[in-house]
């Protein structure tokens, strides 16, 4: 008995099941001229080795796609533990993202040039190999013998929290692994690569979606790995470096002593700022910028009521006031609204305030209003000699802004939640991600939104912040990481009931189902325990600043 197999824009075909997507290929021939990494079983998205026992429309899934991208660098981090422990006899840690790639870090010690050239030689031969990459169902016990076997235990206990009955784990040369999304069916595809000491790790680089043929350039971000750095500190603080730590607070009832310890981190680093730009006498404007969703209204307020603590008297002005109105906006390459450019914003507008502001002439600030795409008259307002001009926006750090201000005068501050605890020592929770998931719950709440809304043009946000926003963030005097240990717990139970909303046949369907496949490995802690001045009340409501 033979099954029906529909390939989106690719024709019907019969096959004998079971059937996977290997299978498929050799009879459409789809991976000539794309780097075919996995395929949509269904609308879901699977392995290539994934049988098929039934009819079914399919889509086949390559690299310039974020998804494919996503299965690209997570099949590559696989190949990299498993080089390790060929090479050195130890695993790796994915520590973080930096300069589009990963950061990772050996388990026994500093990583330095040699032993990063004998993973990278031992990387080469498995690539070259062009070894196979199986998924195995499993139920919950063996996966947890086979993950202790392996000396990751971490791993082990995240499952078990997680209730993941059974597991899929992955296996090449005799290696097991685990990852929440699928992998590549061999390490043959990873053309596109690269391995590079930093630090006291190394840096496992790989193609991005703007970069998808060619490696992008490697500039080492310094003053980004200081923070991650500085971070790191706190998740020793708090005793949380993976998400199994952050179960066993929750199962311990730590949850809320987890919530103000973390919060008081963040009112450190607000005290350190605000007296860095206190006790400098010339500093009269603070300039915040940062991705969508990185906190920066909350990071502005905040910050503000910290200067006044210290004698200062800060004004806060909001860029997003700034925009031009809906019919002069830019439009992209396909014809929309290109709201992440700098160029729809009013510069001259912006630039004619700022001057006027801090040479003491009174200026009436615009509002924008998003219903109706057009500014409207907001205060009028005159600063003083002794107060100090907070500025916050994507832009904040764009040299098109302030550009006839004197560098002397002015103190930038780039904002973004830089997500350092991972759910195990493979697989990180992304920065990206984290944005993603507190704009999805702002939107619904004041926007009225659905996730579907929000998820759509999220892409064109990445694009736009990587050639806009990210370029800036080395300039900035002080990077702030915005991010909470505990939020992803929080933001959990706002994001699930909405992701769950995603219709089979949306086009945001896949990414809905990554994100709650993502969320099952996080346990749950209620907004009761986010105190009012927290940044992650500017996502959830409720915050003293609204």
């Amino acid at each position: 008995m033979t099954i029906t197999v529909e390939v989106a824009g690719g024709g019907v075909y019969s096959l004998d099941p079971p059937a996977t997507g290997q299978d498929l290929l050799e009879r459409v021939g789809a991976g000539c001229d794309r780097k075919i990494v996995a395929w949509h079983v269904n609308r879901y998205l699977r392995p290539l080795d994934w049988p098929l026992r039934e009819d079914s429309v399919v889509d086949f899934v390559d690299t310039s796609s974020f998804e494919g991208m996503s299965v690209y660098r997570d099949t590559l981090t696989f190949v990299l533990s498993l080089a390790c422990r060929r090479a050195l006899g130890e695993d790796i840690f994915v520590r973080h993202s930096i300069s589009d790639g990963y950061y990772c870090e050996l388990q026994s010690g500093p990583a330095l040039e040699e032993r990063t050239s004998l993973v990278r030689q031992a990387v080469e031969q498995v690539i070259r190999r062009d070894l196979p990459i199986k998924s195995e169902i499993l139920s919950i016990d063996a996966a947890e013998r086979i993950l202790h076997q392996q000396n990751e235990p971490d791993t082990a206990d995240l499952l078990k929290y997680a209730g993941v009955d059974p597991v899929t784990l992955y296996r090449c040369d005799g290696i097991y692994g685990f990852f929440h999304g699928p992998l590549a069916p061999s390490t043959g595809s990873l053309t596109s690569w690269d391995l590079v000491p930093f630090r006291d790790g190394m840096v496992l680089r790989f193609p991005t979606v703007a970069y998808p043929l060619v490696l992008p350039p490697f500039t080492p971000a310094e003053k980004l790995a200081d923070v991650f750095n500085e971070y790191s500190g706190w998740l020793q603080i708090l005793g949380v470096r993976t998400m199994e730590n952050l179960h066993g607070q929750v199962i311990e009832e730590r949850a809320a002593e987890l919530v103000l310890v973390s919060e008081a981190l963040h009112s450190q680093k607000f005290n350190r700022m605000s007296e860095r730009i206190s006790t400098s006498r010339k500093v009269r404007l603070v300039r915040i910028s940062g991705p969508s969703g990185s906190g920066k209204t909350t990071t502005a307020m905040r910050l503000a009521i910290h200067l006044r603590a210290m004698g200062a008297r800060p004004i806060v002005v909001s860029l997003d006031d700034y925009f031009l109105e809906r019919d002069k906006t830019p439009r992209d390459s396909r014809g929309e609204h290109d709201f992440e450019t700098i160029d729809a914003m009013d510069l001259d507008l912006i630039n004619g305030n700022l001057e006027d502001l801090l040479d003491g002439r009174e200026v009436t600030l615009p509002r924008f209003n998003f219903l109706t795409g057009r500014r409207e008259e907001g205060p009028k307002v005159t600063m003083r000699s002794d107060e100090v001009l907070i500025i916050e926006g994507i832009h904040g750090l764009n040299s098109r802004i302030s550009s006839s201000i004197p560098a002397e005068l002015k103190f930038s501050v780039y904002v973004s939640p830089l997500t350092g605890i991972s759910l195990d020592r493979h697989n990180r929770t992304s920065t990206t991600d984290n944005r993603l998931l507190r704009r999805l719950v702002r939107d619904r709440r004041l926007r009225g939104k659905s996730a579907g809304t929000t998820l759509a043009p999220w892409p064109a946000v990445i694009r736009g912040a990587h050639r806009y926003i990210f370029p800036y963030q080395e300039l900035a005097d002080e990077m702030f990481n915005s991010a909470l240990v505990f939020e992803l717990s929080v933001l959990k139970g706002y994001a699930e009931p909405m992701l769950r909303t995603v219709r089979e046949d949306s086009k945001q369907f896949g990414e809905a189902q990554r994100l709650l496949n993502i969320l099952r490995f996080v346990p749950y802690i209620p907004a009761d325990f986010v105190p009012d001045n927290s940044i992650l009340r500017e996502f959830i409501g409720g915050g003293c600043f609204e």
